[in-house]
């Protein structure tokens, strides 16, 4: 398995796979913010808009690809403002159904702590399905429960739910958190 960061051109060439990424995660009942069933165009198209905010520095996109095939994405999303600058928001985890139960989602989440902490970030905050897979993930990466906010997001069929807000301090031990 390979983790790459995309540049913007990288993240044009392969927006094709990360199109069908995004609609095999919605497809699959992952609360992403879309609703099914998504159209393969518009996720095309919201990928496509992604780059210009990794031009700006404000969305670094890493892929997992194995057998030359795209399992998999993380995202992290970087403040535009001074004083927020040491933080980031994780953005888009996704692992396609055929790729997952193999530890993906955990590397992606490694890769994209990893990457925070070198260029400086101190921070990570995200937000996830209140009692989804993937809250359950944070959790057992060490990331800290601040709270659930009732009904703020709709599943892909359309139900309101509630989302966990979550928040890992890089480089801070389990007890600082």
């Amino acid at each position: 398995m390979a983790v790459v960061r995309l540049t913007p051109a990288e993240l044009h060439r392969v927006v094709d796979e990360l199109a069908d990424l995004l609609t095999d995660t919605v497809d699959g009942g992952a609360s992403i913010g879309f609703l099914a069933p998504l159209d393969r165009t518009a996720a095309v198209a919201w990928w496509r808009e992604r780059a210009d905010a990794v031009s700006a520095g404000h969305l670094t996109v890493w892929v997992a690809h194995s057998d030359d095939r795209l399992l998999g994405t993380v995202a992290l999303a970087f403040p535009d403002r001074p004083n927020s600058r040491h933080r980031a928001e994780l953005v888009e985890l996704m692992v396609h159904r055929d790729g997952r139960g193999q530890g993906l989602g955990r590397t992606l989440l490694a890769t994209a702590e990893t990457e925070a902490a070198a260029a400086g970030g101190t921070l990570l905050h995200l937000d996830t399905e209140t009692d989804s897979p993937a809250e359950s993930l944070y959790l057992s990466a060490g990331w800290t429960r601040l709270g659930a906010i009732p009904d703020y997001a709709a599943t892909p069929s359309g139900e309101p739910r509630p989302t966990t807000i979550f928040y890992k301090q890089l480089g801070a031990s389990v007890g600082d958190a």
